[in-house]
């Protein structure tokens, strides 16, 4: 392996800052693609569509369970998950790339205090299910089993993917689809929002008006504080 070179802690220091112009170019970039999203046009959403929950059936609408926006992750585990060469097959394991996803999902009552819910969706059953995320830690993830054309519908049947859905009363709206290596930065709560219709709702960001918003940090918290303000 060949390594860059060695250098001074004054040449560290100004390669450092070199490299940081085009690190915050990148960031400014990133917000202001996030603000695009925002004012994508929205895709209403008149069929309905049902899953299997640990309580029993629930509609999409009810896996906003009372929250405005909705984050909706496909994840392979069901009979349609192959055997890896060293990891075990269905039903023992899920897809190995959403799986690895699945270890990065942050908790999601960082999102519930921004009006956002999130749920992942299988074919698996639910007992599967439940054992899956006892065995891998995954218990602060609502995970449901699907039981209609949803992965067909929403570009998730032959793939993994992430949908970003939108509700006004009884009215559901489809507002952003991301999959391939765009999936790769879900799981982080910023990225996280920064897909959805409302975006992270904080003041600094370019967002239409009337979007709700508060200043930065006022709203963090810890996850359990979050949740239990519910």
């Amino acid at each position: 392996m060949k390594t860059p070179p060695i250098v001074s802690p004054e040449e560290w220091h100004a390669a450092r800052e070199q490299l940081l112009v085009r690190e915050k170019e990148v960031a400014r970039a990133r917000d202001a693609l996030a603000a695009e999203r925002r004012r994508m046009p929205w895709l209403a959403v008149d069929k309905e569509y049902w899953f299997e929950g640990p309580a029993g059936r629930v509609s999409l609408a009810g896996l906003f369970e009372g929250r405005r926006q909705l984050i909706v992750y496909r994840a392979f585990y069901g009979p349609e998950v192959t055997t890896y060469a060293e990891g075990g097959s269905y039903p023992e394991r899920a897809c190995v790339g959403c799986s690895l996803g699945a270890d990065q999902v942050a908790h999601p009552g960082h999102l519930h205090a921004r009006n956002t819910s999130l749920a992942f969706v299988s074919r698996a059953p639910q007992d599967e299910i439940r054992r899956l995320k006892e065995r891998h830690g995954w218990n602060h993830i609502p995970w449901y089993t699907i039981t209609d054309d949803f992965d067909r519908d929403f570009d998730v049947d032959e793939w993994h993917g992430t949908n970003a859905f939108f509700r006004e009363g009884d009215r559901v709206f489809r507002t952003y689809f991301i999959n391939n290596r765009g999936d790769e930065q879900m799981g982080n709560t910023w990225n996280y929002l920064d897909i959805t219709a409302l975006g992270r709702q904080e003041t600094w960001e370019d967002s239409p008006a009337d979007y709700p918003q508060t200043p930065p940090y006022q709203w963090w918290n810890y996850h359990d504080v979050h949740d239990a303000a519910k």
